[in-house]
């Protein structure tokens, strides 16, 4: 449960730094207190955490090829997809996250997620 916790947490933080980073991305932008800010940001999270446990799987297996022809650098794309299929979501449920353009902003954001989970990941102490 704690190693859940951590993940989430991660996520969270790494959206909310793409957010801050990429523009045109938008995360919790319209609402009004830091309490419904946060919270957003960590459902946000949870959302995306359940995206890439349930989706990304497939995708990652469909896209092997182009993984393997671009020396995974496709991966970015399929991450970019992950967010994309966060933000539908979360559009239909009433959460505020949004991405203006797929190719600049969500491979960006993609980007800045990947490198910020990957430093949290090193500093983090993981209980496996």
């Amino acid at each position: 449960m704690t190693n859940f916790l951590i993940r989430v947490g991660i996520n969270a933080v790494a959206l909310w730094v793409a957010a801050l980073v990429v523009p045109g991305v938008d995360l919790a932008a319209d609402q009004t207190t830091w309490t419904t800010k946060v919270v957003t940001i960590v459902l946000v999270a949870l959302l995306f955490g359940l995206v890439n446990a349930v989706i990304k799987p497939v995708v990652k297996f469909f896209s092997f090829p182009f993984v393997v022809l671009t020396l995974g650098l496709f991966t970015f794309v399929v991450n970019a997809f992950m967010l994309q299929i966060t933000e539908w979501i979360s559009d239909a449920v009433g959460l505020s996250f949004s991405i203006d353009e797929f190719w600049w902003q969500a491979i960006g954001a993609a980007i800045v997620i990947t490198l910020v989970s990957w430093v949290l990941n090193v500093v983090l102490p993981d209980d496996d």
